[in-house]
């Protein structure tokens, strides 16, 4: 069985173009004792305000937004390829309609106030620094807008201090 150990952010060796562009993260948060996650492929991490931070995009009509905005904290957990499927299904189905973590087997762990999923290999939490919303003034090439947000429903950014990593050993 494998276990977790702490590491600094800095430690953490994976591209960071491979873990959230290719491979995919789930986003979860909790909500009046209840967890809820989504995929997501947009974001990013790196240094701000002389902290290590990571950052992420959810649309407006997410049902996951609701738990982020009503937390101070929320987590990142990644995984290996063969959670695939599990990372598409947390895509397509909303946590409003059923409990997709129950249903997709994974479990809910907690640490510095954020639920996490112990089948994940490295686990961000993450403390809210700061939220906005996309302004499309400040898109600087219309065709972004135009591809992207035909519907208006631009997304929130969230930017959290990376309070704890956590990696597995194998």
């Amino acid at each position: 069985m494998s276990k977790w150990f702490e590491i600094s952010p800095e430690q953490i060796e994976t591209n960071a173009f491979s873990m959230i562009g290719k491979d995919w993260m789930l986003i979860a948060a909790e909500k009046e004792g209840k967890t809820n996650a989504m995929t997501a492929s947009w974001g990013g991490i790196g240094v701000l305000w002389n902290k290590p931070v990571s950052f992420c995009f959810i649309r407006p009509q997410r049902y996951t937004k609701e738990f982020i905005d009503a937390s101070e904290r929320f987590s990142l957990t990644f995984f290996t390829e063969e959670y695939r499927k599990t990372l598409s299904y947390f895509g397509r189905v909303s946590g409003r309609d059923e409990d997709k973590i129950e249903k997709a087997g994974l479990s809910v762990e907690h640490a510095e106030g954020a639920p996490y999923f112990r089948e994940g290999n490295l686990v961000l939490l993450c403390k809210k620094l700061y939220v906005d919303t996309i302004k499309p003034e400040g898109i600087l090439s219309p065709e972004i807008v135009q591809e992207m947000y035909p519907g208006a429903d631009f997304h929130s950014v969230y930017i959290g201090e990376i309070v704890k990593a956590f990696m597995k050993a194998e």
